[in-house]
């Protein structure tokens, strides 16, 4: 999948233009037009639950902070965070993380194939922040402390085997994981101001007990070519990781991570980009960039990024009016659904369920503004694939 911007007056790549809801190819920069609705129509009006969706979606709680699961004994955590599906036989489970500390940790949900809740279990505790992290090819979920001198920490979404602490991955603010198993990596962000880019290089895919952390590196503009430098002491001890390499770039606030068809993109909050690195040519650019957007931005606060089958990005807003944005191949950028209601609070966790027809997020404040009020949804309905 290939993504294009109009970066400052110059053009990256193939003549691209964009506007309030489309990046255009071929054509010349000239007067933008304003935003318009996206592959799935405008929003409609506010269900029951202070969601706006395009019609033919509908929308459900599954669980809410400090209250137990439907038809289960566990307490749903708080300010629930990132999180990832795996099938479960016909059924699946959905694995958040939990953004406090002290506690921290993870939770999960469990679905039998008609989409009912049949249990709720802890995969992991006695962390600090758990913000985002990313699933595995071989289905553990990788939950991430965004925490000066962070770990990332394996665990089991069934919530059988213990988690396990991954050192080699490094100690730094972990925001967002992802796998790319055709060159067996996994990238990570950093949510820092001038935080960087990372992959691990397990000594053996699939076991991420050993290996090597990189660091991209770069020039400062918003485009060109990049390498992987090795980071000398990832325990990020006496010097952090991101100051042990000279020519390392920097990203402005780390966050959302998703890979898919060799490319992978990630968001930086600090100044709401969505960068792209394409992993067959080496490069990098970016994929939105809201400040080069004329009138009212359709994406502000990027933060957690999902993708579907259908190679749309799902991009959660930490800010900007409680959206969740969609981004298609073809470059439209349009609101996907709006929370309504809960201004004090940020969508996490966006991930589909493995047949793509249900997505699952969360308000990690909800109507109260504090993260005991975290409320976790699902929408259904027809989703491209």
């Amino acid at each position: 999948m290939e993504r294009r911007t109009f970066l400052r007056g110059a053009v990256i790549g193939t003549s691209v233009a964009t506007f309030g809801g489309t990046l255009m190819r071929g054509a010349a920069y000239a007067a933008p037009a304003q935003p318009g609705p996206g592959p799935y129509g405008a929003l409609g009006a506010a269900d029951a639950r202070g969601i706006q969706l395009p019609s033919g979606f509908t929308s459900r709680i599954i669980a809410r902070s400090g209250q137990t699961v439907a038809g289960t004994s566990y307490t749903w955590h708080n300010a629930p965070d990132g999180g990832a599906c795996f099938a479960d036989g016909t059924g699946w489970i959905y694995v958040s993380n939990s953004e406090i500390s002290p506690g921290g940790g993870a939770g999960a949900v469990k679905f039998n194939s008609s989409g009912t809740i049949t249990g709720a279990h802890r995969v992991l505790s006695n962390t600090r922040q758990n913000c985002a992290g990313g699933k595995t090819p071989w289905n553990t979920w990788l939950s991430c402390e965004e925490v000066s001198l962070g770990y990332v920490y394996e665990t089991d979404p069934w919530g059988v085997n213990a988690a396990t602490r991954r050192d080699a991955m490094g100690r730094f603010k972990h925001e967002a994981a992802a796998a790319d198993p055709v060159r067996k990596v996994i990238y990570l962000t950093e949510d820092e101001s001038n935080g960087c880019f990372y992959r691990f290089v397990p000594s053996t895919w699939g076991n991420l007990s050993s290996g090597t952390l990189q660091v991209l590196k770069a020039g400062t503009a918003t485009s060109g070519s990049f390498t992987w430098a090795n980071v000398p002491d990832p325990d990020g001890a006496p010097t952090v990781t991101r100051d042990q390499v000279s020519g390392a770039k920097r990203f402005n606030g780390g966050e959302g991570c998703h890979y898919a068809n060799d490319t992978v993109w990630f968001t930086t909050k600090g100044d709401n980009r969505v960068w792209q690195l394409n992993l067959t040519t080496n490069t990098y650019e970016l994929a939105y960039d809201d400040s080069l957007v004329s009138g009212s931005a359709p994406l502000s606060g990027v933060d957690n990024v999902t993708g579907s089958s259908s190679g749309d990005l799902f991009i959660a807003e930490d800010g900007g009016n409680m959206e969740i944005c969609i981004i298609t191949p073809d470059d439209v950028v349009a609101p996907f659904l709006r929370i309504n209601g809960q201004s004090g609070s940020e969508i996490t966790g966006p991930a589909f369920s493995p047949n793509g027809q249900r997505l699952y997020f969360s308000s990690q404040r909800g109507t109260t503004g504090s993260s005991s009020g975290g409320i976790t949804y699902e929408v259904t309905g027809p989703f491209r694939s």
